[in-house]
Protein backbone atom coordinates (compact mmCIF):
# COMPACT_ATOMS: atom_id res chain seq x y z
CA UNK A 1 0.00 0.00 0.00
CA UNK A 2 0.95 3.85 -0.67
CA UNK A 3 0.66 6.51 1.63
CA UNK A 4 -2.83 7.32 0.53
CA UNK A 5 -3.92 3.51 1.93
CA UNK A 6 -4.53 2.25 -1.94
CA UNK A 7 -2.70 -0.51 -3.08
CA UNK A 8 0.15 -0.24 -5.51
CA UNK A 9 0.35 -1.79 -9.11
CA UNK A 10 3.80 -2.95 -10.44
CA UNK A 11 2.07 -1.77 -13.68
CA UNK A 12 1.52 1.57 -13.19
CA UNK A 13 5.08 2.15 -11.90
CA UNK A 14 6.90 0.57 -15.02
CA UNK A 15 4.53 2.54 -17.70
CA UNK A 16 5.39 6.01 -15.57
CA UNK A 17 8.59 5.00 -15.65
CA UNK A 18 8.68 4.75 -19.39
CA UNK A 19 6.58 7.52 -19.88
CA UNK A 20 8.98 9.32 -17.76
CA UNK A 21 11.78 8.38 -19.64
CA UNK A 22 10.58 8.38 -23.25
CA UNK A 23 10.04 12.10 -22.64
CA UNK A 24 13.50 12.83 -21.67
CA UNK A 25 14.93 11.01 -24.75
CA UNK A 26 12.23 13.12 -26.97
CA UNK A 27 13.38 16.45 -24.92
CA UNK A 28 17.07 15.64 -25.59
CA UNK A 29 16.68 14.46 -29.42
CA UNK A 30 14.25 17.78 -30.01
CA UNK A 31 17.18 20.18 -28.02
CA UNK A 32 19.86 18.29 -30.59
CA UNK A 33 17.94 18.85 -33.35
CA UNK A 34 16.95 22.67 -32.13
CA UNK A 35 20.96 23.70 -32.19
CA UNK A 36 21.45 23.43 -36.21
CA UNK A 37 18.14 24.96 -36.65
CA UNK A 38 19.21 27.66 -34.24
CA UNK A 39 22.46 28.37 -36.29
CA UNK A 40 21.41 28.27 -39.68
CA UNK A 41 18.43 31.01 -38.68
CA UNK A 42 21.04 33.11 -36.40
CA UNK A 43 23.60 32.85 -38.69
CA UNK A 44 22.73 36.32 -40.82
CA UNK A 45 22.22 37.82 -37.88
CA UNK A 46 25.74 36.63 -35.88
CA UNK A 47 27.59 37.07 -38.52
CA UNK A 48 30.52 39.08 -38.77
CA UNK A 49 30.18 41.99 -41.60
CA UNK A 50 32.39 42.95 -44.10
CA UNK A 51 35.92 41.89 -44.82
CA UNK A 52 37.98 40.54 -42.86
CA UNK A 53 41.82 40.84 -44.32
CA UNK A 54 43.57 44.12 -45.01
CA UNK A 55 44.85 43.45 -48.91
CA UNK A 56 47.73 45.98 -50.18
CA UNK A 57 47.46 48.10 -53.30
CA UNK A 58 51.53 49.10 -53.48
CA UNK A 59 53.25 52.03 -52.01
CA UNK A 60 52.16 55.35 -51.60
CA UNK A 61 54.73 57.05 -53.27
CA UNK A 62 54.03 55.17 -56.51
CA UNK A 63 50.31 56.97 -56.74
CA UNK A 64 52.42 60.32 -58.39
CA UNK A 65 50.09 62.82 -60.05
CA UNK A 66 46.45 63.20 -60.16
CA UNK A 67 45.16 60.03 -60.67
CA UNK A 68 43.21 57.52 -59.89
CA UNK A 69 45.52 54.93 -60.36
CA UNK A 70 43.34 51.33 -60.79
CA UNK A 71 44.51 48.10 -58.83
CA UNK A 72 43.36 44.96 -58.41
CA UNK A 73 42.78 43.28 -54.97
CA UNK A 74 42.35 39.48 -54.31
CA UNK A 75 39.75 38.41 -52.14
CA UNK A 76 39.12 35.05 -50.50
CA UNK A 77 35.40 33.88 -50.16
CA UNK A 78 33.90 31.23 -48.51
CA UNK A 79 30.88 30.03 -49.15
CA UNK A 80 29.98 27.44 -47.24
CA UNK A 81 33.30 24.40 -47.92
CA UNK A 82 34.45 26.03 -51.20
CA UNK A 83 36.64 28.63 -51.01
CA UNK A 84 37.48 30.29 -54.31
CA UNK A 85 39.39 33.57 -54.80
CA UNK A 86 37.91 36.27 -56.74
CA UNK A 87 40.11 39.78 -58.17
CA UNK A 88 38.01 42.76 -57.59
CA UNK A 89 39.01 46.50 -58.74
CA UNK A 90 39.69 49.38 -56.59
CA UNK A 91 40.19 52.68 -57.56
CA UNK A 92 42.86 54.46 -55.36
CA UNK A 93 42.11 58.50 -55.56
CA UNK A 94 42.88 61.98 -54.32
CA UNK A 95 40.17 63.46 -51.92
CA UNK A 96 40.23 67.00 -51.19
CA UNK A 97 42.81 67.73 -49.39
CA UNK A 98 45.25 65.80 -51.80
CA UNK A 99 45.56 62.88 -49.69
CA UNK A 100 45.01 58.94 -51.12
CA UNK A 101 41.82 57.10 -50.68
CA UNK A 102 40.71 54.10 -52.02
CA UNK A 103 37.32 53.81 -53.44
CA UNK A 104 35.54 50.42 -54.71
CA UNK A 105 34.36 50.37 -58.58
CA UNK A 106 30.62 49.37 -58.06
CA UNK A 107 28.43 51.68 -58.78
CA UNK A 108 26.16 52.66 -55.71
CA UNK A 109 23.10 52.58 -57.92
CA UNK A 110 22.80 48.91 -59.76
CA UNK A 111 26.05 47.55 -58.47
CA UNK A 112 27.89 47.83 -62.42
CA UNK A 113 31.42 48.59 -62.42
CA UNK A 114 32.52 52.02 -63.15
CA UNK A 115 35.70 52.47 -65.29
CA UNK A 116 37.67 55.92 -65.65
CA UNK A 117 37.05 57.55 -68.75
CA UNK A 118 40.28 59.17 -69.66
CA UNK A 119 38.96 61.28 -72.71
CA UNK A 120 36.65 63.14 -70.16
CA UNK A 121 38.43 62.96 -67.06
CA UNK A 122 35.29 61.14 -64.51
CA UNK A 123 33.86 57.96 -63.89
CA UNK A 124 31.09 56.84 -65.73
CA UNK A 125 28.91 53.80 -64.93
CA UNK A 126 28.42 52.43 -68.49
CA UNK A 127 24.80 51.36 -67.13
CA UNK A 128 22.61 54.22 -66.61
CA UNK A 129 25.21 56.85 -67.32
CA UNK A 130 25.90 58.35 -63.56
CA UNK A 131 28.97 60.32 -63.56
CA UNK A 132 32.15 60.78 -60.63
CA UNK A 133 34.50 63.38 -60.47
CA UNK A 134 38.23 62.18 -60.22
CA UNK A 135 37.97 62.21 -56.24
CA UNK A 136 34.94 59.85 -56.80
CA UNK A 137 32.13 61.83 -55.55
CA UNK A 138 28.84 61.74 -57.65
CA UNK A 139 28.55 64.27 -60.56
CA UNK A 140 25.32 63.22 -61.83
CA UNK A 141 23.18 59.77 -62.94
CA UNK A 142 20.53 58.12 -61.36
CA UNK A 143 23.24 56.51 -58.63
CA UNK A 144 22.58 57.89 -54.81
CA UNK A 145 25.53 58.30 -53.69
CA UNK A 146 29.24 58.88 -54.39
CA UNK A 147 31.54 55.56 -55.47
CA UNK A 148 31.83 54.00 -51.66
CA UNK A 149 35.54 54.69 -50.26
CA UNK A 150 36.81 51.61 -48.10
CA UNK A 151 38.75 51.71 -45.23
CA UNK A 152 42.60 52.26 -45.56
CA UNK A 153 45.92 52.63 -43.33
CA UNK A 154 49.33 52.80 -43.72
CA UNK A 155 51.42 50.37 -42.76
CA UNK A 156 55.15 49.25 -43.33
CA UNK A 157 55.31 51.58 -46.40
CA UNK A 158 52.28 50.12 -48.10
CA UNK A 159 49.02 51.44 -48.45
CA UNK A 160 46.08 48.61 -46.75
CA UNK A 161 42.19 48.27 -48.07
CA UNK A 162 39.56 46.40 -46.11
CA UNK A 163 37.12 45.30 -49.47
CA UNK A 164 34.06 45.85 -48.55
CA UNK A 165 30.13 45.37 -50.42
CA UNK A 166 28.12 47.94 -49.60
CA UNK A 167 24.20 47.77 -50.37
CA UNK A 168 22.78 49.26 -53.69
CA UNK A 169 20.16 51.70 -54.25
CA UNK A 170 20.16 53.79 -50.79
CA UNK A 171 21.22 56.94 -49.68
CA UNK A 172 23.64 56.05 -47.04
CA UNK A 173 26.56 53.44 -46.80
CA UNK A 174 25.61 49.60 -45.58
CA UNK A 175 28.12 47.49 -45.32
CA UNK A 176 26.75 43.81 -46.16
CA UNK A 177 29.79 42.14 -47.03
Amino acid sequence: MNASGTPERKGQNRRSFFAVLVGSVSVVVGALMAIPALRFFLYPVLRAIGGTEWLSVGSPSSFVGPGPFRKEVEIRKVDGWRASTVKRTVWVVRDAQNGLKVVSDVCPHLGCSVPWRDDEKEFHCPCHHAKFRADASLISGPSPRSLDPLPTKIENGQLWVKYQIFRNLVATREVIG
